[in-house]
């Protein structure tokens, strides 16, 4: 037996707007709401326990954004990096200079509230 990621929480300081800006970059949906004000957003017709983790965006007073000692690594699934580049940054996502050489097959960004997340140059199936 092994254990599988279902979730990953993320302190924020605005939930709604995290979930919007992820649900749009993941093809994600609303899954529920908790009375913290924590919001779930996961795969349609998934849910929790599905094949891919959901995301709990839950609200901080002290959130600490920029580079998280675990962030997330996305892939495009139906357009290549430039494509999706272009996506994410209508979205809200924003460039971040962490140090990158210029040779990184990768994109570092920011989400709307500055927490750092890449997006690789591979596409991948989706589920």
């Amino acid at each position: 037996m092994a254990c599988r990621i279902s979730e990953l929480v993320i302190d924020v300081a605005d939930p709604e707007r995290l979930a919007i800006f992820w649900s749009e970059v993941l093809g994600y949906v609303e899954l529920g709401r908790e009375d913290d004000g924590s919001i779930e957003i996961g795969p349609p017709g998934a849910g929790f326990g599905g094949p891919q983790p959901t995301l709990v965006l839950s609200p901080s007073g002290d959130p600490r954004p920029g580079k998280l000692p675990l962030h997330i690594d996305v892939n495009a699934t139906d357009r290549d990096q430039d494509a999706e580049l272009e996506r994410l940054l209508a979205l809200g996502a924003r460039p971040v200079e962490v140090g990158q050489t210029g040779m990184e097959s990768w994109h570092c960004l920011a989400d709307p509230e500055g927490n750092e997340f890449c997006l690789l140059r591979a596409r991948i199936r989706p589920l």
